[in-house]
């Protein structure tokens, strides 16, 4: 297309949002491929896009957005169909999730957003993680006989919640990128809790899961109560739920920008919600009114003829995934093998993967992290050849003895501890080219269960993600709780770029707690490797191998195969009927995105086809 005539399709673009064609794709689609068994078969590694399919031409005015809820994905939409940057449609997408959504995300979370910009070909994070409060210390979860507060009581208490990111973030990311007014992104939010939302069959069913319900307190607060459990019975399907005070601040964040979240009113109800109660907690409205995001360049690893993208720590994504990807290709390179011997290469790299993973991987602003060491080319060389018998316990690593014969692994206690999946994630291309991957959380269903009333939003229990046991035979471990730090994180949104030409390739990541990490890597796998549509990837059983016990779905196509392989092997394996993934993923296919959405959950992923007038 020539450049005159791009600048005059654009300026279309720009100038009309009612000429569009939708498709949706994904599980919204009737004719989807079927589910292969996992992995099936090896086949010739995607295509890569032609220099005549690149980005600008044959794709340009197609954009395409995949998230959990059809309302988050029609505002997303609104926004590219309006020549608005990805980076503007994930907010608008956002911030109808943690209103529709309150049990996986929120604006009383974080996140990390991943972003690739088309014209530089390169790739930005934002991290919008939350922070512990100025006055925390590594006895943050410790009773005052030394001993570790219990998980629940840990996870309902004050003292999980770290300041929110999550406005703070869009706030960054819309600076860097934005091409939509700010005003206009939280509209359809504030529309949808003003005149009232649809509750889903999900919401209904988490509200109505009676362990859950034993487990926090959400009915027994009164503003959270009120909300949730009108005449103290679960929110229903179909019943409409209005939030007035969430479409104010949305209304307030359109007028007035982040600071309408981070001064004044929201801060001091904050602190006041996580004081309130058993447990109070520390956090004050100061620690939230001086919340700042950080911003990093992604870290890339290499597999086959692609980069492999992701967010720094404190995301596990940039270290753990690579490294699974890396020591499955040196598994499976230069051998015969068949599907079961795939499989199982699978599985222990991902043993491999986690156990570092556990071992290292903190918040780089505070502890030492060897994050680019565990993805070197020779140090998973060397780590490779420390593949453990199935019957094994999978242990970490030594990047320092490695790569200079300085070994760096006594320098932490060996951490296990696990984070919880209340999160969500979504995956955006808009009509420039530009991507943006970003997960976001308030850990635990439902979060800490603290309701802050005059913003109609629940807060996160984030600090739970750090070591709830901070030494380990007197040793600190890395992810041990401190002042102002953040907890490790699972998320990994990750965008995959061509190696050669630095264009965009694949948008991909996951909900799940520490299960994201593999179930990422699924995809990766599956449409980089085996040759899969980015639905078949998505569908395939979900199997994590973090530790001893490798957890295998079996309630979908192949797990129960799989299950039955592993065991056979000699793996301790844990049959379990569903993950609680939500994976969506968007590929690059020629001349238009392939998309896919998690069955597992309730959402879509659709394309939208810009017109130009003749």
């Amino acid at each position: 297309m020539p450049d005159s005539t791009f600048k005059r399709t654009l300026q279309y673009l720009l100038a009309s949002a009612g000429a569009l064609a939708l498709c949706a794709c994904a599980n919204v689609a009737e004719d989807a491929p079927t589910t292969p068994e996992m992995p099936q078969r090896i086949a010739t590694p995607t295509a890569k896009p032609t220099p005549e399919q690149i980005i600008g031409k044959t794709l340009t005015g197609r954009a395409m957005a995949a998230a959990a809820d059809s309302r988050a994905v029609d505002a997303a939409l609104k926004v590219l169909g309006n020549g608005g940057h990805a980076v503007d449609a994930a907010i608008a997408a956002h911030a109808v999730l943690g209103l529709v959504e309150p049990q996986s995300s929120g604006i009383g979370g974080g996140a990390f957003m991943v972003v690739y910009d088309a014209t530089t070909k390169t790739v930005k994070t934002y991290d919008g993680r939350e922070t512990a409060p100025l006055v925390a210390h590594e006895g943050l979860f410790l009773n005052k006989d030394g001993s570790t507060m219990d998980y629940v009581t840990a996870w309902q208490s004050g003292r999980s919640v770290g300041a929110p990111g999550a406005v703070a973030l869009y706030a960054a990311a819309h600076e860097d990128f934005g091409k939509a007014k700010w005003s206009d992104l939280f509209a359809d939010a504030e529309k949808l809790a003003r005149n009232g939302f649809e509750v889903t069959p999900r919401l209904h069913e988490l509200l109505a899961n009676e362990r859950l319900r034993a487990a926090m307190r959400l009915d027994d607060r009164p503003g959270s109560a009120n909300y949730f459990y009108p005449k103290d019975l679960p929110l229903q399907p179909g019943d409409i739920r209005d939030n007035p005070a969430y479409a104010d601040l949305m209304a307030a964040i359109a007028t007035d920008g982040a600071s309408a979240f981070y001064k004044g009113l929201i801060p001091q109800a904050i602190e006041s919600a996580v004081r309130s109660g058993e447990v109070p907690g520390r956090l004050t409205a100061d620690d939230v009114e001086t919340y700042a995001i950080v911003e990093r360049d992604a870290i890339c690893g290499g597999f086959r003829t692609y980069k492999v993208c992701s967010a720094p720590p404190p995301s596990s994504g940039s270290t753990a995934i690579p490294m699974i990807l890396g020591l499955y290709e040196r598994m499976v390179d230069g051998t015969e093998t068949n599907k079961d011997d795939r499989l199982k290469a699978f599985v222990d790299a991902q043993r491999l993967a986690y156990a570092d993973r556990d071992h290292y991987i903190a918040d780089q602003d505070h502890v030492m992290v060897p994050y680019k060491e565990l993805i070197e080319p020779e140090y998973l060389d060397a780590r490779v050849k420390d593949r453990f018998a199935p019957d094994e316990t999978a242990t970490a690593g030594d990047p320092g003895a490695v790569l200079s014969g300085k070994p760096i692994i006594d320098m932490w206690g060996r951490d296990t501890s696990d984070d919880k999946p209340g999160t969500t994630h979504l995956s955006i291309v808009d009509i420039y080219g530009n991507a943006v991957s970003m997960t976001a959380t308030v850990e635990s269903a439902f979060g800490s269960s603290r309701w802050v009333a005059e913003g109609g939003f629940l807060l996160n229990n984030e600090l739970t993600d750090f070591a709830r046991t901070p030494r380990i035979n007197g040793k600190l471990v890395a992810n041990a709780p401190s002042s102002l730090k953040r907890p490790r994180s699972s998320m990994s949104p990750t965008i995959v770029l061509d190696a050669d030409t630095d264009e965009l390739v694949m948008v991909t990541g996951s909900p799940g707690g520490n299960s994201i990490i593999a179930y990422t890597a699924k995809t990766l796998l599956g449409v980089l490797e085996w040759g899969m549509s980015a639905q078949q990837s998505v569908d395939l059983p979900n199997i994590i191998a973090r530790g001893d016990t490798v957890n295998v779905e079996i309630g979908v196509d192949g797990g129960q195969a799989s299950a039955d392989t592993l065991k056979t092997a000699g793996y301790s394996v844990k049959e379990r009927e569903g993950e609680n993934s939500g994976l969506h993923v968007i590929v690059v296919r020629g001349e238009h995105y392939e998309g896919a959405a998690d069955k597992r959950r309730e959402g879509k992923a659709v394309e939208i086809v810009m017109t130009p007038a003749e």
